[in-house]
């Protein structure tokens, strides 16, 4: 039996270990868990829609080319002449600050018919002077292109492309803008997204304008949300910027860009990873592949959209774009710009741009530091050692109390590092690994403590209380019947003159009356934790201190002394309300060695206790007759349970003992003995010492004055008959002050 719940403890703390492991792996990103990751994703959707400002960014204007914008304007692409006109208006007329597009322009505009008319310059109409004049003169009006790279000369305007991690049949499109620094420079460029081929702006209209940016995200997540979006990417052995991070660096002037990085964490040939990107001064929290979680600031909506028709018309007013940082993108869904994002599931791609571009400006951006991650493995192993330690020594509603109170405060401490530190870390895995673990114990737990239960019921059901076996069931310690020995406190009680009652009475009515004794004196050493040994007629043995450890056993046991003898009143008042003679009842109590288990033959076996130790409470027991008092106790009862006030009752020898034992009388809780009684006890104390040191004399006097005082206390008689009968014929020399008792 100890070898299979030790086996099943042994696969319970494996189980968890084992499934720890695999949280942790999957947390180091050793291992992937899909349904783990989705469920982290939901958390982090869940706390970042709960914790957005939901307040509009004055400073930043989306230039919309929405349905009305097309359907007034044309279908898109317009006419790089007509963009040319956006761009002048936005400076000259409405003398916005920074201009970003979130569109791409990498295919020449041939709507004027200039190739046409090339054509027929030097075709049919090579001889016609007014043809080729008129064309040499218009010539600047119809190349729209460079009308429209005229436009973004000299002014801060970003223009964006795409960037692509699958190589296509023609890789590079247009220009690409000046690069941030040469990737083979920096060894943490291997980890970064590295792009194979791009789309970008014509040449004209790159070298125009004063930076660019990548505006496509090539790390959305599994589920296609825009959680997070690079600010870097590697292509060709050099580092470009998203086109966020390059309308930031536009605004504050193009300083460079630093690069922070700390050890690498292991990654093949990679001796350092990317922790942040330095702006003057200002750390931009990134991951090792340079990827920032979007800081959004709520829905759609959380900038200011003006339809682009409106601004080509002038019918703008002017303070709405003044000093304003415009992004022009589209909210159309036919030029399917539009995402699935966090907040929304429908969300123009241009806000999140935007979104970015507001964080870096209020420094705002969630970061996930280098040593998260260790935290994060260290909360994995503290909630399953946690659960291992803790729950199986836990009650199940305490257990339960203990789980609720740890994943609210858990929960509530992430939130508070994502709000207030702004730092983002692991949400399901804790949470899902804690209810896994906690439901294992509870499974265990539950599977131990009622199999543990019955076995221990069928074993000491008899013996013990229900409670006490509750108890043991949620011990680690093994219980047997095996014989040992042990520290323990052993109680007899006995009625006095049950013999004398018994003859008067008939079976029916005797047994009746026994039964009204035995069973509130039974229900009160249950309550102090108490086994019952066995019924002898009208005795009582009980023990503690087995089959469970109690330390505290000889304290128990006297409380439950002194609790029968308050049980007595009741049990007397009930038996003279029917008419039955009054009983009363001894106790004797001792603390020793003694041994315990299951004793008995082959036909008869009980769970019980023997040695001296007992016997001397049984001897206690049959004293408390000749003292005159109901519950006697041994010094070593005394000394294990100091907080009680005791009578010193007598020196003596028991029947079959060689050495002396002090006896005493337990009066009560130390706190709960008045002032009176105390003086009597020392004025009993002085009396015994004068008697033992045979100054009978003195002794006399002083039981004398304890007898007249208390004249129904049989203990002061005793001494003055003693002290009578020593004055006649004094003991020898070598008397020690110990009455030898010679019956039981």
């Amino acid at each position: 039996m100890k070898f299979i719940n030790n086996w099943l403890k042994s696969y319970r703390l494996l189980a968890c270990a084992f499934i720890t492991l695999l949280f942790m792996a999957h947390t180091a990103h050793w291992l992937q868990i899909p349904t783990l990751q989705r469920m982290e994703n939901i958390l982090y959707d869940l706390r970042l829609r709960t914790t957005v400002v939901n307040t509009v960014d004055p400073r930043i204007v989306i230039l919309d080319i929405d349905e009305e914008s097309l359907a007034k304007e044309g279908r898109w692409p317009w006419r790089r002449d007509k963009m040319a006109y956006l761009v002048d208006m936005l400076f000259d007329y409405y003398n916005i600050k920074l201009l970003g597009f979130d569109v791409v322009f990498s295919e020449p505009d041939t709507s004027a018919g200039v190739e046409l008319l090339e054509k027929l310059a030097s075709g049919p109409l090579q001889k016609d002077a007014d043809f080729l004049s008129t064309l040499e003169t218009m010539r600047p009006q119809l190349s729209y292109d460079a009308l429209f790279a005229k436009s973004l000369e000299n002014r801060p305007v970003v223009l964006g492309y795409f960037a692509s991690h699958i190589s296509e049949k023609t890789p590079e499109v247009g220009l690409l803008p000046r690069p941030l620094a040469a990737a083979d420079a920096q060894p943490f460029s291997a980890l970064l997204f590295r792009g194979k081929s791009y789309a970008a702006n014509l040449p004209s209209l790159q070298t125009a304008a004063i930076s660019g940016g990548f505006f496509n995200n090539p790390n959305v997540d599994e589920d296609g949300i825009y959680r997070r979006l690079p600010l870097l990417i590697n292509y060709n052995h050099r580092l470009y910027e998203a086109l966020s991070l390059a309308l930031y660096r536009t605004l504050v002037g193009r300083p460079e860009v630093k690069f922070i990085t700390g050890e690498g964490y292991g990654q093949s040939n990679v001796d350092s990873h990317l922790e942040a990107l330095d702006i003057e001064g200002f750390h931009i929290p990134v991951d090792q592949s340079a990827t920032l979680l979007v800081p959004y600031r709520g829905r759609q909506g959380s900038f200011a959209y003006i339809s682009a028709t409106d601004v080509l018309n002038g019918v703008v007013e002017q303070d709405k774009l003044k000093d304003k940082i415009v992004i022009v993108g589209t909210s159309a869904a036919g030029l399917l710009d539009l995402r699935a994002t966090p907040v929304q599931n429908v969300y123009a791609g241009v806000e999140v741009h935007a979104n970015i571009l507001s964080g870096l400006l209020d420094q705002t951006i969630k970061s996930r530091p280098s040593y998260i991650l260790a935290i994060e493995l260290l909360e994995l192993l503290l909630i399953c050692l946690i659960a291992v330690l803790a729950f199986p020594r836990l009650p199940v509603f305490l257990s339960a109390i203990l789980f609720g109170i740890l994943l609210i405060g858990g929960t509530g401490l992430n939130f508070y590092a994502w709000t207030v530190w702004h730092v983002d870390t692991v949400l399901a895995a804790p949470i899902t690994l804690f209810t896994l673990l906690y439901g294992i114990q509870i499974f265990f737990g539950f599977f131990f403590e009622s199999r543990k239960k019955k076995q221990l019921g069928n074993i000491f059901g008899q013996y013990i209380p229900p409670e006490l076996v509750e108890q043991m069931s949620q011990s680690e310690e093994e219980f047997s019947l095996k014989g040992e020995s042990r520290e323990m406190t052993v109680l007899f009680s006995d009625v006095r003159g049950f013999t004398t009652i018994s003859e008067g009475m008939e079976p029916q009515e005797l047994c009746e009356l026994i039964n009204d004794i035995l069973t509130p004196v039974t229900r009160v050493i249950h309550e102090h934790q108490g086994t019952i040994d066995k019924y002898i007629g009208d005795a009582i043995m009980a023990f503690w201190g087995a089959p469970m450890h109690n330390p505290q056993h000889a304290s128990y046991a006297v409380k439950a002394g002194l609790a029968i003898l308050q049980a007595l009143t009741t049990i007397q008042q009930d038996f003279k309300a029917k008419g039955w003679p009054e009983v009363d009842i001894g106790i004797g109590l001792n603390t020793g060695k003694m041994s315990v288990g299951n004793m008995g033959s082959q036909f008869r076996i009980a769970y019980t206790i023997m040695g001296d130790a007992v016997n001397l409470g049984s001897r206690l027991e049959g004293l408390t007759k000749q003292y005159g008092v109901k519950m006697i106790v041994s010094e070593s009862t005394l000394l294990a349970a100091p907080e009680f006030t005791y009578r010193e009752l007598d020196k003596v020898r028991v029947k079959g003992k060689h050495k002396p034992i002090t006896i005493y009388e337990p009066l009560g809780v130390s706190a709960d003995i008045s002032s009176g009684q105390l003086q009597i006890l020392d004025l009993l104390n002085q009396g015994l010492n004068n008697y033992r040191q045979q100054q009978w004399t003195a002794a006399q006097s002083i039981f004398e004055q304890l007898a007249e005082q208390y004249p129904h206390d049989k203990l002061y008689s005793i001494y003055l008959e003693r002290i009578a009968y020593y004055l006649e014929s004094p003991p020898e020399i070598d008397w020690d002050g110990a009455f030898t008792h010679t019956s039981k």
